[in-house]
């Protein structure tokens, strides 16, 4: 159900400009429920759009509503989706487990908190914030490159570490 709740959103942003409007009521129970979601779209295996949020502000199905019209239109990183795009469009949901504060006193120690593979992390500092899922593991498999990269994405000095950093950890459960 979540699938062809991300795939209308995205048709009805093609015809209209904005998300699709999802009544939560008329889903069942499980996702309906708050969560934050991701939304992932690639095209013939490469990355087309990917958004979403890290608060819980909404019931599931109309966040990945929310999420997947944004991975669709308002990632910067890539032109708006096309109409001739859209049959060709991957979907994968990423329904985000609640975030979990990640105290690490240096590096070393974080390193040896981290699960490859398992964990997303994000990391603040003031208005600087960057996340990585879980999946950007398959693309950076060493602790300590997947570190150092979300550090660069979050525009944070590579070599450095602050205790000022705020440090969570989530993990996801993905569709498909």
């Amino acid at each position: 159900m979540l699938l062809d709740v991300a795939r209308q959103s995205i048709g009805w942003g093609l015809r209209t400009g904005r998300p699709l409007a999802v009544d939560p009521d008329a889903y069942p129970a499980e996702i309906a429920e708050p969560r934050a979601s991701f939304v992932t779209l690639r095209r013939a295996g490469e990355l087309r759009g990917c958004l979403g949020g890290l608060v819980v502000r909404r019931p599931l199905v109309v966040d990945v509503a929310h999420s997947a019209f944004g991975a669709a239109f308002r990632d910067h990183r890539f032109p708006p989706v096309q109409p001739r795009e859209f049959d060709a469009l991957e979907i994968c949901i990423s329904i985000l487990s609640p975030l979990e504060p990640l105290s690490a006193p240096d590096e070393q120690a974080l390193l040896a908190a981290i699960r490859p593979g398992v964990d997303g992390l994000v990391v603040r500092e003031r208005a600087r914030q960057g996340t990585f899922l879980p999946a950007v593991w398959d693309n950076l498999p060493e602790p300590s490159v997947f570190w150092r990269e979300l550090k660069r994405k979050a525009g944070l000095p590579l070599d450095a570490w602050s205790s000022r950093w705020v440090i969570f950890r989530y993990t996801v459960e993905s569709l498909p």
